[in-house]
């Protein structure tokens, strides 16, 4: 038995102990998936300075092949690691999902044989291997935007046996040839469900998808599409992953000094920014309240929340045992965010899996515990 399947075969086990292998199709489909060949042409692992240092496929150690971490496969959209010989610095944009996490997913998503499948984001195309393995390739499509990343993963499922539909374009439009679809699952974050997924769901169906628009701030959804067209959701917990390509902010660090000159509003708030850097349900509930936002950090600045979507901000400046917060812009942006955190703390902090979801094509309802002042809604633009 070679290193790798000695690895892989511990992988599966490692999952089954975990309790994340909801049928033993997912166990069977991670004991025979070669991780090993959706890694290459390398992967990425952090250095002690923050960059990304390179190891090349023929030199992956197979206890990193079959580690339960998420890999970095691509930096700044391009780079690789046979483009590279030394550490770098650069922002990861694609990566090989932990395999406990892909698993979990689709045992919440309830895929089992016979349904069709779409997949957005397929990455390194790992997982779309999994559900070929255990669903049959004819049972699955998947969609991934980056043509570099589509490519290398179409090879690596060919090699490894697989030939799923495979799509080149924009994940948030789906794939209506090929539909519809029992269960849609998303590996990438989206701020709202798009509308082409909940079309090309059979009633019935599920969607499964990372929703939120900060890292430290999304929810795993569970969305079941009705007869009428919407969907009626859950959160099943906090998760992360990379925005979708077409919803990432855009930059706005260069300008930053020059977007806070301009404050209109300026009052005082004991609540901490450090609620909107931390996790947890006071980041979700800002990320859901504020879709397209962000939050950064600059030296001189403090902490600044920019709505790219309303073109406001706000400044937060430490002020003995307070905050100074500056605001500006057509709408005030923390005095939103504070008045749904403090409904919430109120409430009594309820967890993300209180949260409920309504989605129509007009409108995002949420919905939190009885409390009217954790009801909200946001129209579909």
């Amino acid at each position: 038995m070679s290193d790798m399947t000695s690895e892989r075969l511990a992988l599966a086990a490692r999952m089954q102990g975990a309790g994340v292998v909801a049928h033993p199709g997912w166990r069977r489909a991670v004991e025979a998936v070669p991780r090993e060949l959706f890694l290459r042409p390398g992967v990425f692992v952090p250095d002690a300075t923050g960059r990304w240092s390179p190891v090349p496929a023929d030199r992956l150690d197979p206890a990193l092949a079959y580690s339960d971490q998420s890999l970095v496969t691509q930096l700044d959209d391009t780079i690789t690691a046979e483009d590279v010989s030394e550490a770098v610095w650069g922002t990861p944009t694609s990566s090989s999902t932990v395999p406990s996490l892909v698993v979990d997913m689709l045992g919440k998503a309830g895929i089992v044989r016979g349904h069709k499948v779409l997949e957005i984001g397929t990455g390194t195309g790992y997982s779309a291997a999994l559900m070929c393995h255990w669903l049959g390739a004819e049972a699955v499509t998947t969609v991934e935007v980056d043509p570099g990343v589509a490519r290398r993963a179409r090879l690596a499922l060919g090699e490894a046996g697989y030939a799923p539909g495979s799509v080149t374009g924009d994940g948030l439009l789906g794939c209506a040839e090929r539909g519809p679809y029992d269960r849609i699952i998303a590996t990438c974050a989206v701020r709202r469900v798009p509308q082409s997924w909940l079309g090309q769901t059979r009633p019935g169906g599920v969607v499964l998808a990372t929703l939120g628009s900060w890292p430290n701030g999304s929810g795993l959804l569970r969305l079941t599409v009705g007869e009428d067209g919407g969907g009626d959701g859950e959160f099943l917990g906090h998760t992360s992953f990379m925005q979708a390509r077409a919803q990432v902010p855009p930059s706005v660090a260069g300008d930053l000094a020059a977007l806070v000159a301009d404050a209109d509003r300026d009052r005082t708030t004991d609540l901490s920014p450090s609620l909107l850097l931390g996790g947890g349900m006071p980041a979700f509930l800002a990320q859901l309240t504020l879709p397209g936002s962000r939050v950064i950090q600059a030296a001189g600045l403090g902490t600044v929340l920019v709505d790219a979507e309303r073109e406001s901000f706000a400044q937060f400046l430490p002020v003995g045992g307070e905050w100074r917060v500056r605001q500006g812009g057509p709408a005030a942006p923390w005095d939103d965010v504070e008045t749904r955190i403090r409904v919430w703390q109120a409430a009594g902090r309820p967890g993300i899996e209180s949260v409920r979801l309504r989605v129509t094509a007009e409108a995002h309802v949420y919905r939190i515990g009885g409390s009217p002042g954790l009801r909200w809604r946001h129209p579909v633009s």
